[in-house]
């Protein structure tokens, strides 16, 4: 079941049985329980026509040596590069990784990554963050039950999931997600290559500073 929601294509069978621009999804629907639907189809997938933005390296060699996968590099990579703080705007800190519990009438989730971050005005924000190696995919309904765990568990906080991802040459893509019911849309992407000091020139933080 884990691998056909967040993995695998469904089989063929199955699968043909949507049109070109549909898909099915499995959701949740309590306990052991799921429920399929057919909707349009919405791959959260990274665009391939964005600059990347450079960003110097500040993940300890130790753990680059170390890391164990794909997702573990990533969920590293973007902490110890402060990459939410960023992407977001927002002073950010991880609570918690691999957070497993359950939501009401959703069943048990588990999410990746969960920051806490504060504003300038002194809003407080919760941070889900999904992220996923080169094969894998972000998937929609990851993120509206880590949303949905949000809600439940920090009620006055507000919510901005955050997906991650390994691009084929190693950068990283960065997407805010905009959750509407069950709906989930890409709201903001920027892609970010971390670089050794010696790779971002005098000329080009120059050319940087006309943008701020």
């Amino acid at each position: 079941m884990y691998s056909f929601r967040y993995r695998r294509d469904l089989p063929p069978a199955i699968a043909k049985t949507c049109s070109a621009k549909e898909s099915w999804f499995i959701f949740p629907a309590g306990h052991a329980k799921y429920r399929f639907e057919r909707r349009a189809a919405n791959p959260l997938v990274p665009r391939t026509d964005l600059q990347q933005i450079k960003i110097p390296n500040a993940t300890p060699e130790i753990i680059r040596k170390y890391a164990l996968s794909d997702e573990q590099a990533l969920l590293a990579i973007v902490r110890y590069n402060r990459l939410i703080d960023i992407f977001t705007g927002v002073t950010t800190y991880s609570l918690q990784n691999h957070l497993r519990t359950s939501v009401a009438g959703i069943g048990q989730i588990e999410v990746d990554e969960l920051y806490i971050g504060v504003n300038t005005k002194g809003v407080h924000f919760v941070i889900p963050v999904q992220a996923k190696g080169r094969t894998d995919r972000l998937g929609i309904i990851q993120v509206w039950q880590d949303v949905s765990f949000c809600k439940s568990q920090f009620p006055a906080l507000v919510p901005r999931p955050i997906g991650v991802q390994f691009l084929p040459d190693g950068a990283v893509a960065m997407m805010e997600l905009a959750v509407e019911g069950e709906n989930v849309k890409i709201a903001e992407e920027r892609h970010y290559r971390l670089v050794a000091k010696d790779e971002l020139t005098d000329a080009e933080l120059a050319k940087l500073r006309t943008r701020a």
